[in-house]
């Protein structure tokens, strides 16, 4: 593979193992990004670290503390870190299997691809995987990464598996934090049924390549203005406000207008057949 692995180490299933890479599945690289310039040279800017009392300081006398109390540190220097390992530090290690229904949405997080690291892996990778696939269950691991051990769903994915991050309990928020604070109230039956109308209107399939970042080809467009502009000031066409009307009037508009603006469905001929699917409490997740 060209991309680099985030990790390296060992799939156990029982007692059968094999090297394996984890790699990200997913890609920043044509993020819009900015630097910081001097407003005058536009020169950039260094970000220089400093010590309150005694001024910049040089990289090499920097440390790593941890606060047990305000302004008392424990310090841990760097090989006291790496001494410290499980054994998911180099293995992950298939604890159970579930059924995918049973992990709710909130704590699905990055997605990754893990594959036989070297072709005397391919094997014995090969085999777990078409077990797994067999089986139909999501598997459940442990892994270290990044200084944190994080809990691993893995699934059979082509010829190889897609691995997701799955964000701990300490984690996730409790919804009655924010949805307690929601009053209880009926809604009418009639703009219920034709909302639920507007929905149907609506339904398609799921064409990732219909979701592009909006957002930043608008900037990507004024950058390109401001380069043509020679740097001068340039402004963004305002966007349309959303108006304040009648709830059931702003229905039946949407109704009598198809249900607003839609995208036009990918043709059936590039899109791949889609399984009829059942209600779940956490909906497999897609890779783009």
């Amino acid at each position: 593979m060209a991309t680099r692995p985030t990790w390296q180490g060992y799939l156990r299933l029982s007692l059968v193992s094999c090297p394996v890479a984890l790699y990200t599945a997913t890609s920043r690289s044509g993020d819009v990004h900015f630097n910081m310039l001097h407003k005058t040279t536009h020169n950039r800017i260094r970000m220089i670290p400093t010590d309150p009392e005694t001024g910049p300081v040089d990289r090499s006398e920097i440390v790593k503390g941890y606060e047990i109390e305000k302004g008392r540190y424990v310090v841990v220097t760097d090989e006291e870190i790496k001494n410290v390992r499980l054994e998911t530090t180099r293995t992950i290690d298939i604890e159970r299997f579930v059924d995918e229904a049973e992990i709710d949405r909130l704590y699905w997080n990055d997605p990754y691809f893990l594959a036989p690291d070297g072709e005397m892996a391919v094997e014995a990778f090969t085999v777990i995987r078409e077990a797994m696939s067999k089986a139909g269950k999501v598997a459940l691991a442990r892994v270290v990464m990044h200084q944190r051990e994080r809990l691993l769903a893995l699934e059979p994915r082509g010829r190889g598996l897609l691995t997701y991050t799955l964000r701990n309990n300490r984690e996730v928020r409790d919804p009655d934090t924010v949805f307690g604070n929601i009053p209880e109230a009926k809604p009418d039956a009639k703009m219920v049924d034709i909302a639920a109308r507007i929905i149907e209107q609506q339904e398609g399939p799921f064409d990732p390549s219909e979701f592009n970042d909006r957002y930043e080809d608008a900037l990507r467009a004024l950058i390109k203005e401001k380069e043509k502009q020679g740097g001068r000031k340039v402004k963004a066409p305002e966007p349309k406000e959303a108006e304040v009307i009648d709830l059931m009037e702003a229905l039946r508009r949407s109704l009598g207008d198809g249900g607003g603006a839609r995208r036009k469905p990918a043709s059936r001929a590039k899109s791949p057949a889609r399984k009829p699917t059942a209600k779940k409490a956490a909906p497999r997740k897609k890779a783009s």
